[in-house]
């Protein structure tokens, strides 16, 4: 069956079965790579998107659910204002390490600042629960949506040597 979604501002026309999730229209059929496939039941964030402007799991999204709410993907979320803070502050922070999350956690970091511009760090655990980063950089994810929202750089404590058995 044909859907048509919007996507980054464009109409894409898919022809696929009603119950195909939104990632794999997203990825197979009109060839956007930057939304990842993680875990396949919603529980891991690596395939988060912008549904008229809320994070909602793609992996679990059936495309005929989608109708005529416009999507938006990693591939375009820096155009918005929240999108575009959280991707130079993570940049600046240097959050990534093998970068698989990376773009689920954006784009659930730039819906968390569009809806709440001064998050607490209790808003910041609620709204990134259920991303998971398997290198654990989520002191950096939590630093880098701080600085996102303060426009002021956060440091993170690093660790001394002397506490993982290295020279004094």
């Amino acid at each position: 069956m044909a859907f048509t979604i919007q996507v980054n501002g464009r109409q894409h026309v898919v022809d696929i079965d009603g119950d195909t999730p939104l990632l794999w229209a997203i990825r197979d059929v009109i060839g956007m790579t930057g939304t990842k496939f993680g875990c396949g039941i919603a529980q891991c964030g690596a395939c988060t998107v912008h549904l008229d402007g809320e994070p909602v799991r793609s992996c679990v999204l059936p495309i005929s659910a989608v109708g005529t709410r416009e999507v938006t993907t990693i591939e375009a979320v820096g155009a918005t204002d929240s999108g575009k803070r959280i991707q130079d502050a993570w940049l600046a922070v240097d959050v990534v390490q093998c970068g698989y999350c990376q773009s689920g956690q954006i784009m659930s970091a730039a819906a968390l600042l569009k809806r709440n511009p001064s998050p607490s760090d209790a808003d910041i655990d609620a709204a990134m629960s259920g991303n998971i980063c398997r290198c654990a950089t989520y002191v950096r994810i939590r630093a880098a949506i701080k600085q996102a929202a303060t426009g002021k750089i956060v440091v993170t404590q690093a660790i001394p040597v002397s506490a993982v058995g290295g020279r004094k």
